[in-house]
């Protein structure tokens, strides 16, 4: 009778622990195995420097040995950890966005002149399989930003990965948005550039026809990683992923390249004119003001792109595909540096 009791308490045990939370197998030299949680901080040994906003509202500026299930925990592929970033189409926003995110925000802050450099390297496992083909921000997800913290607070960079449904090959791309000249902030624009795939402005001819599929892009679950350097005012990108040509691109913040009205490209023109104004950069673009990265999962897909979005209802819109899930493996922040010619 103990024996039994005994065994019954042990399997209670079990089962509760399994049920606790995310765990990961470890094996000791003995052959031995246990369950150990593992939290975003034991995979990506950075987290001190971050803090971060989830997709529900939650907002934490401490993340060692942080994690919260469905929105920022680790999983294991069967032979990595990787850190979750996961967040619906409708939940709790930023008071500057309309979109949600489950992202990490740099608690240090830097100037172009001083610089900072960030690196990742990710997998997106799902964008919104709902929107509007014909608007840019549709089945989109930032993976990587720059943040303004002062003036109009715009983005001098957003790396994206972008997926239309039907498509075994998305886009990942970078834009630029404009420090716009003036106090009025109305006019600004994103200029963007193709990594593999297409870039920002390319869209379906109607909301439920999408372009033909990138024969150049990545797919789902297929592994990438980026470089962002900013060294003496001049920011490097580094994109690179196996069975793909690794690229490169620079871009000085100190000097805008957009700073009159000939100086607005075509695609500004095909993308914003029918709908706004577009106003031209200051030619200083973002000399001295204040910046921070940004990292994770910053969902583009909400009601405005025709995404559904279920009321808001978080678990109704995780089990019909109305969310964004982004893994990372590897990621550093910190100065910086000369940059390898």
């Amino acid at each position: 009778m103990k024996k039994a009791i005994f065994t019954l308490v042990t399997f209670l045990i079990i089962v509760a622990c399994k049920n606790n939370s995310k765990t990961t197998t470890n094996t000791d030299a003995s052959g031995k195995t246990e369950d150990a949680t593992k939290y975003p901080s034991d995979v990506i040994p950075f987290m001190e420097k971050w803090k971060i906003l989830l997709g529900d509202g939650t907002y934490k500026d401490d993340l060692v040995n942080y994690k919260k299930d469905d929105f920022f925990y680790v999983e294991n592929d069967g032979e990595t950890n990787w850190v979750v970033y996961k967040t619906p189409n409708s939940g709790i926003t930023s008071r500057t966005s309309s979109n949600t995110r489950t992202e990490l925000g740099e608690k240090a802050h830097w100037i172009p002149e001083t610089g900072g450099k960030l690196t990742g390297t990710l997998k997106v496992q799902h964008v919104s399989t709902t929107g509007n083909a014909n608007i840019p921000s549709s089945y989109a997800v930032v993976i990587g930003q720059i943040h303004s913290d002062e003036g109009h607070e715009n983005e001098p960079l957003k790396i994206y990965y972008k997926k239309f449904p039907g498509h075994t090959k998305g886009s990942v791309f970078w834009n630029y948005e404009i420090n716009t000249v003036g106090e009025d902030n109305s006019g600004r624009w994103d200029y963007s550039t193709a990594v593999w795939g297409y870039d920002f402005s390319v869209v379906g001819k109607d909301a439920s026809t999408a372009p033909e599929e990138p024969k150049d892009g990545i797919e789902l679950g297929e592994e990438f990683s980026y470089e962002v350097n900013v060294y003496k005012g001049v920011m490097y990108l580094t994109f690179s992923s196996k069975g793909h040509k690794t690229i490169t691109f620079t871009k000085n913040l100190l000097k805008s390249d957009f700073s009159t009205k000939e100086d607005i490209p075509q695609q500004i023109i095909d993308v914003y004119a029918s709908r706004r104004t577009v106003n031209v950069e200051r030619e200083i673009a973002y000399a001295g003001e204040i910046n921070y990265f940004k990292q994770g999962a910053y969902n583009q897909a909400n009601s405005k792109t025709g995404s559904k979005t279920f009321d808001g209802n978080i678990e109704k819109q995780y089990a019909n595909g109305a969310y964004t899930e982004v893994w990372f493996k590897k990621a550093t922040v910190g100065k910086g540096t000369a940059p390898n010619h």
